[in-house]
């Protein structure tokens, strides 16, 4: 399992244990990180036992369960559990993903949950993720253009340039590919990491950016850009099947072609 960031000279300690109804016949095991930093000395793995019969398929359903049923006090982010908004991120069996799209069959005994490796913690499965925000608007995400849109029109693109942008759009940064990524885990003050940098490469391949030597000229530095080893971790572990080691690749490309 990953390692995760945890309070300075702390141990992991037993937790709670929380049993299904006696009735319940189809029962699974959930092993959740719990830590509150104003409250606990020691993070802690909590056990809950569900009963999967009265329960939805999906693991956010079973921690949805878990906080009004078992446990108020778990804290998760969930917003839309459809694999949008990417609230949900967690290391799931250990691997980074969305809790809304990890369906509870197919992990093979205990269920284990923690949050977003090597990030801080602000309490139980949520992450702080101020540094991969504050990264996010360095690389200004959204269209620049000197042009005027037609009026009462959108910009147009051909099907040929709408197409580059496939596999780039459909990013919810759920920051599952940053967190797993060796080089940010130990550069993430300078390095821009996977979900950020395959943002950036979104809008250096938009036909209607007029802006793109620009941002080329911001990306061309050695942290900011060239601390990616093409581990691919981050293709290994996106929720939406994205390839994030490839937009690096291409902006890599469009920086030594110029």
């Amino acid at each position: 399992m990953a390692e995760f960031a945890l309070p300075a000279n702390s141990k992991m300690t037993k937790g709670q244990s929380h049993s299904a109804p006696a009735s319940a016949k189809n029962v699974k095991t959930f092993q959740i990180y719990r830590w509150s930093p104003d409250d606990d000395a020691n993070p802690r793995v909590d056990v809950f036992n569900i009963d999967l019969d009265a329960c939805g398929p999906m693991v956010l359903d079973a921690l949805i369960k878990i906080k009004s049923e078992q446990d108020s006090s778990l804290t998760f982010r969930r917003s839309c559990r459809e694999g949008i908004c990417g609230s949900c991120s967690m290391n799931i069996d250990g691997t980074n993903t969305l809790a809304c799209l990890k369906s509870i069959d197919e992990v093979k005994g205990d269920v284990k949950i923690f949050p977003l490796p090597h990030m801080p913690v602000v309490k139980d499965l949520v992450p702080d993720l101020s540094n991969a925000y504050r990264q996010l608007t360095s690389i200004e995400p959204w269209l620049k253009s000197d042009k005027v849109a037609p009026k009462g029109e959108e910009r147009r693109q051909s099907p040929e340039e709408r197409e580059k942008l496939d596999g780039l759009w459909e990013c919810v940064l759920c920051f599952s590919c940053s967190t797993a990524c060796p080089s940010y885990w130990w550069n993430s003050d300078e390095y821009l990491g996977p979900a950020v940098l395959l943002q950036a490469y979104r809008w250096v391949a938009d036909s209607r950016d007029d802006h793109t030597s620009e941002r080329l000229d911001a990306l061309d530095d050695s942290f900011a850009l060239y601390r990616c080893h093409t581990i691919m971790n981050c293709a290994k572990t996106c929720p939406k099947g994205l390839n994030p080691g490839k937009a690096i690749a291409s902006i890599k490309s469009e920086l030594a072609s110029r």
